[in-house]
């Protein structure tokens, strides 16, 4: 635990946990085994990190948030630019915030923001092995199945349902009351609230 971190009397810390510089852990957090907490985080009263969760860097989250082994929030953002034939990375000097009583399933990986936040509201259930990337803003009250993703800038309204196996391309805006089924892909805005889909339902293997 670095000397500038503060830790709340009542939160426990598992073993094998780091704390690094300027990382606030409030009143009865729970730290599990082998978690990472890096520089400038702050976590709200009654927050659990079950296992080996990483928290990269300027990371905030409200209270009573729930984090499954292997996530990871605040990593980089995918943010590149061609120069000269090859990538150029472009610094992601943002963070995450997350609002009170989120969920978020085991090896979810939530991207800091390229200058501003990536945000989720109160109330968001993620499921496990989500991407959700850099600035994207996720609206209260929004649960989204297992293996879907959000690309980078997008906006997802409240109260939304986003079913498992289903994207939604960057820089689009999903207005609220949407519940876009599995395997389908937003392609463009979405401005009325209702069922969406596009996937491609099974058939027999010689018909498709």
């Amino acid at each position: 635990i670095d000397p500038s971190a503060q830790v709340d009397p009542g939160a426990t810390i598992g073993p094998f946990v780091e704390i690094g510089p300027r990382s606030r852990i409030g009143a009865g957090c729970h730290i599990g085994a082998g978690s990472v907490i890096g520089p400038d985080c702050e976590l709200g009263e009654g927050c659990r990190l079950v296992a080996r969760v990483t928290l990269v860097k300027r990371v905030r989250m409200g209270r009573r948030v729930l984090l499954h082994p292997g996530v990871v929030i605040g990593a980089d953002g995918f943010g590149l630019v061609p120069e000269a034939g090859r990538w150029r990375k472009v610094p992601q000097l943002g963070g995450v915030r997350i609002g009170d009583d989120c969920e978020i399933g085991a090896n979810t990986c939530i991207d800091r923001g390229a200058l501003g936040d990536t945000v989720l509201e109160e109330d968001v259930r993620l499921d496990n092995q989500i991407q959700v990337g850099h600035n994207v803003h996720i609206g209260a009250h929004t649960a989204m199945a297992g293996c879907s993703a959000v690309a980078g800038s997008a906006r997802i309204g409240r109260h939304c349902l986003i079913g498992g196996g289903a994207g939604v391309l960057g820089h689009l805006e999903v207005c609220d009351r949407v519940t876009i089924t599995a395997m389908s892909l937003v392609t463009h805005s979405i401005r009325e609230p209702g069922e969406y889909s596009s996937g491609v339902p099974l058939m027999e293997n010689r018909q498709w």
